[in-house]
């Protein structure tokens, strides 16, 4: 049970308290200027939400991003001093540039009681929150203060993909005017290959004949062989066309980029990031990793046993494979049941064999003459 829980307050907050009594004016700390920026100073007097998200679209920040930054600043804003009264989001909306830069100034404690206010939330949201606070303090010529202490995070099991969001990001991965999208996404998603894997994969090493690929230089250095469907393998075919018909520097990749390379790490997250936007799903939730679990997950939930998809991933121990699996309690349920059949099934035959041996044994003593000569 955590201290949220408990109703206690979590360290990371008591600091930022004992920050804000330590260090609430000191303009060392928070590099406080007197004014905006020159940069910005041609809009003092217009309305900073719609200035500040021009900024952020000028900054091509995924709409996910710009939402999350949105709730942070407006939070931040509309956090209230002692005897302060509360402004209406149409108030805050409308204040000017100057009027929000005076308002979220570090020196005056109003950041430090809106970092107050998180202290109930998730670590991964609180980091989100403080992200969308300090574009927003930088934006303004401010700096987020040093004693504002962001929470550790703590280690998450793997989520995978939601059946909706794999569902919108096949669409639009096929009907991508990038000939990698499809391929890519296909590939990650059929074989579970590690991005460095995918991006290392020879043209030769992928066998649209045998349905599989060879994994020459996989994590510890041990070669496997991975496994595809027909569909997939008729995306690799439409791939091959395209690739074969481009100016490529290295003839032995299996995918290039545009410039003709040897496809890497960068890009595929780059298109990721393309695809997440394209989707509706948010950047932090799509990446190579991200397919790679939704690989080892579908294998699990289709009936698979975990030493088989762990030679599948290539792990060489067995307990990483656990920690990719997304086991829901529904699964664990239909796996222990299954173990539970095939152990009532081995005890069952087990049984027929020796009622089976006992049978035979009774019938050859009734052939065996008597030893005492009676009928």
């Amino acid at each position: 049970m955590t201290e949220q829980e408990n109703g206690g307050t979590p360290p990371w907050a008591a600091a930022v308290r004992q920050g804000q009594q330590n260090h609430r004016f000191d303009d060392s700390i928070v590099g406080h200027p007197p004014t905006v920026p020159s940069r910005v100073q041609r809009l003092a007097s217009l309305p900073w939400l719609e200035s500040w998200m021009q900024q952020l679209k000028s900054e091509n920040k995924s709409e996910h991003t710009v939402r999350s930054y949105l709730i942070s600043a407006k939070g931040l804003a509309s956090a209230t001093l002692a005897g302060e009264p509360e402004l209406s989001d149409s108030a805050i909306e409308h204040m000017n540039v100057q009027i929000m830069h005076n308002r979220i100034d570090p020196n005056n404690g109003r950041i430090d009681v809106w970092v107050q206010s998180l202290s109930n939330l998730a670590p991964s949201t609180v980091h989100a929150r403080l992200a969308g606070a300090t574009h927003l303090l930088k934006w303004l010529g401010y700096h987020m203060p040093d004693h504002i202490v962001r929470p550790k995070k703590g280690k998450h099991l793997p989520r995978p993909l939601e059946p909706d969001e794999l569902a919108r990001l096949r669409v639009v991965a096929q009907r991508s005017e990038n000939p990698l999208a499809n391929v890519v996404v296909t590939v990650l998603l059929q074989t579970g290959l590690r991005v460095s894997e995918l991006c290392a994969l020879d043209d030769r090493d992928v066998n649209v004949h045998t349905l599989s690929a060879r994994v020459s230089s996989g994590k510890g250095d041990k070669d496997r062989i991975v496994m595809f469907s027909q569909p997939g393998a008729d995306v690799i075919g439409c791939w091959r066309r395209h690739r074969n018909g481009r100016r490529t520097c290295d003839p032995d990749a299996f995918l290039v980029n545009s410039r003709g390379n040897r496809l890497t790490s960068r890009n595929v997250q780059k298109l990721m990031d393309k695809l997440a936007d394209d989707s509706d799903i948010p950047r932090s939730r799509l990446s190579p990793h991200t397919l790679r679990h939704n690989f080892a997950t579908g294998l699990l939930n289709g009936g698979a046993d975990i030493v088989s998809i762990q030679k599948l991933m290539g792990h060489t121990n067995i307990t990483a494979t656990r920690v990719y699996l997304d086991i829901t309690d529904p699964t664990l349920r239909e796996v222990y049941n299954r173990a539970q059949a095939n152990e009532l099934l081995e005890h069952i035959s087990r049984e027929e064999e020796e009622t089976d041996a006992d049978l035979d044994g009774a019938k050859i003593a009734e052939t065996q003459p008597d030893p005492a000569g009676h009928l």
